[in-house]
Formats: C-alpha cells, structure tokens, sequence
C-alpha cells in the first residue's frame, strides 16, 4: 500500500430509549396520533400522512415498527419509534446526515428540548442502545483481505466486485467490524453524495466502522450521552487493541503475531485521542490510567486529519 490518508471520524449511527411521559391536555397526543394512523392506514395511504407537532413537521406511518412500537414519526434529524403503554416509550434513531451536520450532543439536547415544548416530562435518563463509530480514510492501494484481521468475532464474511475485494465484515450481534469501500457503498446503495463535501475526495474512500450495541457499551459504563461523550474512548481502545486487528499476514502459524497493519497503528493512535475514563474493561472491575483527553474529538466526534503516509 502506498499510502493513506485520514479524512473523518464520527458517529453515523446512534439510537437510544428514551423515557418520557405525556402531560394531558399538551401537545403531543398519543390518541390523537393513533387515529391518524389508523385513518391513514384505512385509506391506504402507504406513505404516511404529514403532522406538526411543537413546531416540527413529520411524516406518521400508516403502520407500526416491527419491534413492537404502534407510531413511527419521521424527522429530517429523527425516526421516533413511541407507544404510550411501551417501556421506554421512545425508542429514538438519530439520522446519519444529522449527526455528520450537528453533532450527537447538539441532536440529543434539540431533541430533550422539543419533548418538554410539547409536554412530555422525562422521568429517567436515556439509554443509548446502539453506537455505530466510524473512521474514514482515502486508501491509494488497499493491500488487506479478510485473512488480514484478527477478531474475537467467529462470524465473517467478504464481497467482492470485479474480483476486487469491496466489504470485509466481522461479527454479528453486540459487536460487528466492517472495514468497506465507501464510494461504491454510496454509488451503490446510500446514495449519500453529500459526505464527498465532507472528505473533500470523491475516490479511494474507505470506511472502517464498528456497530456496538447496549451489552457492550455497559461493560465501559455507557449508558446516557453524558457517559459516551465522556467514556467513548475506553470502548474504542477495547476494539482497536482487542477485539480486532488488522495484520500483515507472515509464514507464523500464531496470527497474533503478526506485525499491525500501519492503517492500523494509525487508527489506533487516532483512538488514543478520544476521551475516556480509563475503564480497561467494567467487567473484570479494572481500570488503567489513560492519556488525557484531546479537545478536538469533542461530543461529536467528528474530526479532520492530516495526511499519514505508510
């Protein structure tokens, strides 16, 4: 490989419960919403029909989510999924597009904001069920395949296109690494031409992501915002170091002695960066010091980089 470059760092992906109780007589009803919904769904009407609420136009869904909420409201920033007798009776997606614009911090703040506008009272704090972090870096020759990483994962798979490799994917459930070409993903499926402004590129990119949901966010004490913004560098150090690796492959039949991929090294010193309470691992109740927390890897993670050659 002849070089790289490190171009963004974000969450792109972020979903929590929220509790929150409606006050009678204000302005988010859930009855109101439920005959519309119904209404909608009598009419056949696929789309949805759009509401204001508080000031903040949606689209209601003719239907409820799969996982068991009866009212989908669609935001630009937002997918609220909420259900009166549901426990948490929000269960909120914060859109991609968002969080690269704004920033978790700001969203989750707005979003707090607007709930108490249209009365509902939070009588607990949130709970984050899944965090998707992500590195972008422009790659001239990416040189790894799926036998390059090291994982505590026993699920894996690769796509490939033109007998090029495209997606390399390791884990399922509470952890899954996926080290993927953005550009094709975005040419292919997301369509979402708009992170070429972000990069300032519109080739080589490739994303290195990892999805972690609730039991392991636990495990490093993350449960609110307040907590990943403060603790998201022990997650990450965990799965940079531990739970997966990317290697050059030698003639040692030990993979875990393969010397690190320098994407890798770099990655991991971008990691380093991040803030974090020193939490090796909540579950064997130890902890190590750490670095002290750079300013720029702020709330939103979001941040720009200098070019790392190999």
């Amino acid at each position: 490989m002849e070089g790289f470059r490190r171009l963004l760092a974000g969450l792109d992906t972020v979903q929590a419960c929220y509790y929150l109780r409606p006050t009678i007589g204000q302005a988010f009803s859930f009855e109101a919403l439920t005959v519309l919904k119904e209404r909608a769904r009598a009419s056949k009407i696929r789309d949805g029909v759009p509401v204001e609420i508080g000031g903040w136009s949606f689209q209601l869904r003719p239907s409820g989510s799969g996982s068991g909420y009866p009212l989908i409201l669609e935001h630009p920033n937002y997918t609220l999924e909420c259900g009166e007798f549901n426990n948490p009776s929000f269960f909120v997606t914060f859109r991609s597009r968002a969080l690269w614009q704004h920033g978790a911090a700001a969203l989750h703040e707005t979003f707090l904001t607007w709930a108490t506008s249209v009365g509902l009272t939070v009588i607990r704090t949130e709970s984050l069920s899944r965090v998707d972090f992500t590195f972008d870096y422009q790659i001239e020759n990416p040189d790894f395949t799926i036998d390059s990483v090291v994982s505590l994962s026993a699920k894996d798979d690769q796509r490939r296109e033109d007998r090029r490799v495209q997606t390399i994917m390791f884990g399922k459930g509470d952890v899954v690494l996926r080290i993927y070409d953005k550009i094709a993903e975005i040419e292919q499926s997301s369509e979402k031409v708009w992170f070429y402004e972000l990069w300032g590129v519109r080739e080589k990119v490739w994303r290195i992501e990892w999805q972690v949901r609730k039991d392991v966010l636990r495990r490093f004490g993350i449960k609110s915002f307040q907590d990943l913004f403060e603790g998201q560098g022990d997650v990450l150090r965990y799965l940079v170091n531990d739970h997966d690796t990317l290697r050059i492959p030698t003639e040692d039949t030990n993979r875990s002695r393969w010397p690190l991929h320098p994407l890798w090294v770099d990655l991991a010193q971008q990691i380093a960066e991040f803030c974090g309470q020193g939490v090796y691992r909540a579950l064997t109740r130890r902890q190590r010091s750490m670095p002290s927390c750079s300013a720029s890897p702020s709330a939103s993670m979001a941040t720009r980089s200098a070019s790392r050659p190999s």
